[in-house]
Formats: structure tokens, sequence, C-alpha cells
């Protein structure tokens, strides 16, 4: 595997850990619990920690796929606005649908929000990670 490759994995995995951790448990934390829609009391963190490196591989394995050329900030949110809307779908409206929450309209926006500022930032470092592969190749 190339460096572009882990770059990318942990590149996401820290830019969601620093955005994902006080989003959630510090700046609307309170906001989430009036939601119920996450009922755990101390949450397991590196559960969490795994899935994010399990979704940082899958992304930094997908994104030489979806290359095309260009700047590679440009390319890399673009890649990450698709996996965000893809996600998006899997954990959140999907969770709508089968979890009790007190305001589907609140979690739908606050969530399309989180998904948002995530998958720009994410999808800027894996374009950052794999910058050189315009001109070297993946």
């Amino acid at each position: 595997m190339r460096k572009g490759f882990w770059w990318a994995t942990f590149g996401y995995a820290i830019v969601t850990m620093v955005i994902a951790m006080p989003w959630h448990f510090v700046w609307f934390h309170d906001l989430y619990a009036q939601l119920g829609i996450y009922n755990r009391q101390a949450p397991i963190i590196p559960l969490g920690m795994f899935s994010m490196v399990i979704q940082g591989l899958i992304l930094a394995y997908l994104y030489p796929f979806f290359y095309k050329a260009g700047h590679p900030v440009i390319q890399g949110i673009k890649f990450g606005l698709l996996m965000g809307l893809y996600l998006y779908s899997v954990s959140t409206v999907a969770n709508a649908a089968k979890i009790m929450v007190t305001s589907i309209p609140t979690w739908l926006g606050i969530q399309a929000l989180f998904h948002t500022v995530q998958f720009v930032l994410a999808g800027a470092v894996i374009g950052l990670a794999y910058r050189r592969m315009g001109k070297h190749g993946v």
C-alpha cells in the first residue's frame, strides 16, 4: 500500500474524532439527550474509534476509483460529500426509521450539519493525502 492510503485512512479517523467528540459530547450533548437517540450512559469510545478506522480504510481504498483530476482539495471534498451522503442515509435516515427520536426533523437537521462539516473536512484531508495521484499515479 502506498503512503497516501495510510495518510487518508488515519487523516479521516483523526478529523472525524476531533469533530465528533466535542460535537456529540459537548456542543450538542443536551440536544442529543433531548432527542433520545443516544441512550447509552457511558459511550464505548474505543468502539467508536474502531468504527472511524474502518470507515477511513474503506474511504481511502475507494478514493482512487473516484479521482478524476483537478485540485486535490476540491476532488476530495466532492468525494467526501458523496460518501457523507451515503453514510448519512445509513446512520441517520435509517435510524430515524428504526429508533424512537423525539423530533425527526431536528435529528435529520443536526446530523445533516454534522455530516456536512465532517465530510467537507475529511474529504479535503483525503484529497490532500492522495495529492500526487495526478502526477505519479496511485
